[in-house]
């Protein structure tokens, strides 16, 4: 199982591991220094390898179909290898290979195995290591992963072994780029790296132009222009554009010295083909983008389910308008060359890019999908759905809500964190927003004002930003519903603010998501439904849309509605900073039908989220009222008296737009605890 092995490695005097595993080259295992002699046994290497990666125990059942095509006998095969792996793993007082129940496991705490560091340092940043360490990690790339191993007729774990290869040569890219951006850029090591580099990763243009700058400070204006030459007739071999790494070299030659040598290009009709940089014309708003490669078969095939389910996924994503998506024709064509997801990435210069696979496996649909950020080829959301295929367009939808949610998600966060490290003063529009967000979600007065800073921020920067006037009306929405500024005056400003994101984009959920939210500060119900549902047309996988219509609902609408429309949206979005939200207006909807005791337990979950304010304490203290759990509910009453000392239900009901019956309601659970 993935293990940390630095956190507390069983070691000899001289300071390394007692057992040092090498899955980067050929397999070797090295018990202290000493080299383990394995049986001559692909499927044994095969099987370590496998069990090395696995990030749970797997089922015998699984091992043998994914090593073994003959009926003869997979599982006796498959206890003869595992005694193998125990005589070269296990120790008198330590054993390494586990089985419980049907499953197999091992256990490499203490041990340095090469692919497991590697996969630490990706999941935890590569951009965060220091030049040393990233040296360390360069040199246990010994060679591809199992390097030389294939099987023949298990078509399933060569599916894996490809995969697990293209994922360990990305890597060994990222972790070369970075080391060469904290060397001098013309030192001998830095070249070095870089070769190697572009080598791994011929087609990414940031290798060859690093390449290309670095000979040229090294005064290797030649050298350069020979490899400039090498590198035009390998992109157009395969039909690339390769005009701005000309245009890059065209840079580079302008801002060199004069004190630099200019030497004669080796291939001077090359270098006349360097066209002078072309008007780059205004700056476009620096948003995130994505390639969502074709999903495949186990097999490696594709077609069917898997193409299906990849076009849903991209056209869901486009639909939320969230970031810059790779229309479908480009990924599919890169796929039907053979092209691998990281590298893809690399080429259509995106910042993160999605793959997967579909199974089908006893009774179950299983498809496994990740989320990778390509620059440093750390995967950055991984998850494997499982369901039985009784109605496989209902399995399908259901499947693809999930992963387009998620998917969105964590580049949100991702995105977001990767603001926050920056200086306020270097941020572009697309960091700005989400600094904001990062404010905004954290629901007081003064995160308020920050967000609704960096959200203008933003807007001076990109005035075409729809996402960002939504985030600007956000703010002055939370300032009407908190009371933290004059209601009138800050709903007029979160109402401009969503009409000016309609103007930009009509098409954008988020900005009929601000409106209707606007609406609903200033009582136009029938209108605020209106939008919030053309928001959820728009884009089904709108997890916000599908919330604001559950609190509208679950005030003056339909109670029934509010409770599918809040079930949904923490389905599509499971750990939303608005979650506390979703559960609230569930709460309001069960007392509106009658339903105290649910509504007390719903609006206790919304009130133990981390981020709950004091009006969500409010929804707590009425609920649990009502349901006759007195004590409780005085408890959320002497909470929110601790910042609010005159707060009564009339600020409640205030807060809120509900019909005269629930407004009854609430004011009879006030009364209860002394809030009346």
């Amino acid at each position: 199982m993935e293990t940390d092995v630095e956190s507390a490695p069983s070691r000899q005097d001289g300071g390394m591991p007692c057992l040092l595993v090498r899955l980067l080259g050929p397999l070797t295992i090295t018990h202290n220094g000493v080299p383990m002699a394995l049986p001559a046994s692909r499927k044994l290497r095969a099987l370590l390898a496998y069990l090395v990666l696995a990030p749970h125990p797997v089922g015998r059942g699984r091992l043998c179909e994914l090593l073994w095509d003959v009926p003869n006998d997979p599982r006796g095969e498959l206890r003869w290898c595992l005694s193998k792996l125990r005589g070269a793993l296990d120790t008198p007082d330590r054993r390494r290979v586990r089985s419980q129940d049907d499953t197999v496991a091992l256990d490499l705490s203490g041990c340095l195995v090469d692919v497991l560091e590697i996969g630490h340092a990706a999941t935890h940043g590569i951009d965060a290591l220091d030049a040393e360490r990233l040296r360390a990690l360069a040199k246990l790339f010994a060679g591809d992963f199992l390097d030389g191993l294939e099987l023949e007729r298990s078509p399933h774990f060569n599916s894996w072994l490809m995969g697990q290869r293209r994922r360990f040569r990305s890597v060994h890219a990222a972790v070369l780029e970075q080391l060469v951006a904290s060397l001098p850029a013309d030192c001998d090591e830095a070249i070095a790296h870089l070769d190697r580099w572009v080598e791994l990763a011929p087609f990414d243009a940031r290798a060859h132009a690093r390449l290309l700058a670095s000979l040229a400070r090294r005064g290797e204006i030649a050298a350069a222009e020979k490899h400039l030459a090498a590198a035009a007739r390998l992109f157009e071999s395969e039909d690339l554009d390769f005009a701005p790494l000309r245009s890059a070299w065209r840079m580079i030659r302008d801002e060199q010295p004069a004190a630099w040598p200019r030497v004669q290009p080796a291939c001077r009709s090359t270098a006349a083909q360097l066209a002078p940089p072309c008007d780059p014309g205004p700056v476009e708003p620096s948003h995130a983008s994505l390639a969502v490669m074709p999903f495949v078969e186990e097999s490696g095939l594709r077609g069917g389910l898997a193409d299906g389910l990849t076009h849903d996924i991209i056209t869901r994503l486009a639909k939320l308008r969230d970031f810059f998506v790779i229309a479908r024709g480009s990924v599919f064509a890169l796929a039907d060359r053979r092209i691998a997801p990281e590298e893809a990435g690399r080429r259509l210069k995106v910042d993160y890019v999605a793959a997967g696979t579909v199974r089908s496996a006893a009774g179950r649909l299983i498809v496994s999908v990740e989320l990778i950020e390509v620059r440093t080829a750390r995967i950055v959301w991984a998850e494997t759905f499982e369901r039985r295929p009784d109605d496989i367009f209902a399995v399908l939808d259901d499947i693809g809500d999930s992963i387009v949610s998620s998917i969105s998600a964590e580049i949100e966060t991702v995105e977001r964190n990767r603001a926050l490290l920056k200086a306020p003063n270097s941020l572009n529009a697309w960091e700005a927003y989400h600094r904001g967000l990062w404010h905004m979600y954290r629901f007081t007065q003064a995160e308020n004002e920050t967000a609704r800073h960096f959200f203008a921020t933003a807007l001076q920067l990109d005035p075409t930003f729809a996402r960002a006037y939504a985030g600007l009306s956000f703010t002055h929405w939370q300032n009407a519903f908190q009371r933290w500024g004059d209601r009138d005056r800050e709903s007029a400003l979160a109402f401009e603010s969503a009409g000016q994101s309609l103007l930009v984009d009509d098409h954008n959920p988020a900005a009929h998501w601000a409106m209707g939210r606007a609406l609903w500060l200033r009582g136009e119900q029938d209108g605020s439904l209106s939008e919030l549902g053309r928001a959820v047309d728009l884009s089904p996988n709108f997890a916000l849309g599908h919330y604001a219509l559950s609190f509208v609902h679950s005030q003056s609408g339909d109670p029934r509605a509010a409770i599918s429309s809040s079930d949904h949206s923490r389905h599509l979005s499971p750990f939303d900073p608005l979650l506390f939200g979703m559960l609230g207006s569930r709460a309001m909807s069960h007392v509106r039908l009658g339903q105290f005791e649910e509504a007390a337990e719903w609006a206790l979950k919304a009130a133990a989220r981390p981020n709950a304010h004091t009006i969500i304490l409010a929804i707590a203290a009425h609920c649990l009222a009502l349901a006759g759990r007195l004590d409780e509910a005085r408890g959320f009453a002497a909470a929110i008296r601790k910042t609010l000392p005159d707060y009564r239900a009339d600020d409640f009901i205030g807060t809120f737009r509900f019909e005269p019956d629930a407004e009854a309601l609430f004011r009879q659970g006030a009364r209860r605890i002394g809030l009346g």
